[in-house]
C-alpha cells in the first residue's frame, strides 16, 4: 500500500449557499479546511457558466484559505493573469489548452502553483514530459461540469498509477467525494479532495471530520 499524504480538505465553493458566500468559508475555514476550491466554468468547455474574477477577487479579503481555482475553459491562457491576482493555484485542463507547457510556463511567471486537470478518459501520458514543472495533478473522478456526480471508480488505478510515477506531487480529485469514497483516493494515493455537495449539505464539522 501507498503511505498516504497528510489530507488536504478542499470544499468546493460551486455548491455552497450563493446568498452568503463569505459565511459559508469562513465557516469551513475555522472548522479545518485548508484550501478553497473555485470551478471557473465557461459555458464552453463545459456546458455550465458557474462565477468568475470578481466574484472570486471580493472574497480573498475574507479568507485565508488557499485559493485553488480551477479553470473549466477554453483556452484558459487570456484569464491567467486576471486570476493570478488573487489566487494561490491555479489549474488549467490538460485537454483545453493547445500548449500546454507554455500555459504551465505562464502560470508560473505569475508566481502562482500549477495544477493540470485530467478529465476521466485523458491517459496519464499527456502529462508525463511536463510533470517535473507541475505542483498539482487534479484527477477528475467524474466528468467536469455538474456537481452532485457518481464517483466513477476507474479513477483509482490512475490514481495509483501517478503516485507510482511521482511519489511528491499533491494528487487532487474532484468528484463524488464522501467519506466512503474518500477512504478510497487516500488508500490509492491522492492528498488533496475536492469536496462540495457533500460538505455543504449540512453538519460541516462531521463532513470535513469524515474526509480526514
Amino acid at each position: 500500500m501507498i503511505k498516504e499524504k497528510r489530507t488536504i480538505i478542499a470544499p468546493s465553493l460551486l455548491t455552497a449557499d450563493f446568498s452568503k458566500l463569505k459565511e459559508e468559508i469562513t465557516e469551513v475555514e475555522k472548522l479545518g479546511a485548508e484550501y478553497l476550491h473555485l470551478d471557473v466554468m465557461d459555458g464552453n468547455f463545459v456546458p455550465n457558466i458557474s462565477f468568475g474574477a470578481p466574484v472570486i477577487s471580493s472574497l480573498r479579503k475574507h479568507s485565508n484559505l488557499v485559493f485553488d481555482v480551477h479553470l473549466m475553459v477554453n483556452e484558459p491562457d487570456y484569464l491567467i493573469e486576471g486570476f493570478a491576482q488573487f489566487s494561490d493555484i491555479i489549474t488549467v485542463h490538460a485537454e483545453a489548452t493547445k500548449h500546454l507547457n507554455r500555459t504551465i510556463q505562464l502560470i508560473k511567471s505569475f508566481g502562482k502553483k500549477v495544477g493540470v486537470a485530467l478529465n476521466p478518459s485523458t491517459p496519464l501520458d499527456v502529462i508525463k514530459y511536463d510533470l517535473d514543472n507541475i505542483d498539482m495533478v487534479l484527477i477528475m473522478t467524474v466528468n467536469p461540469g455538474f456537481g452532485g456526480q457518481k464517483f466513477i471508480p476507474e479513477m483509482l488505478q490512475k490514481i495509483k498509477d501517478l503516485r507510482k510515477i511521482n511519489e511528491n506531487i499533491d494528487i487532487e480529485v474532484d468528484g463524488g467525494i464522501n467519506a466512503e469514497t474518500a477512504k478510497l483516493v487516500k488508500e490509492a494515493g491522492a492528498n488533496v479532495l475536492v469536496a462540495g455537495s457533500y460538505i455543504f449539505s449540512g453538519n460541516y464539522k462531521e463532513k470535513i471530520e469524515s474526509l480526514k
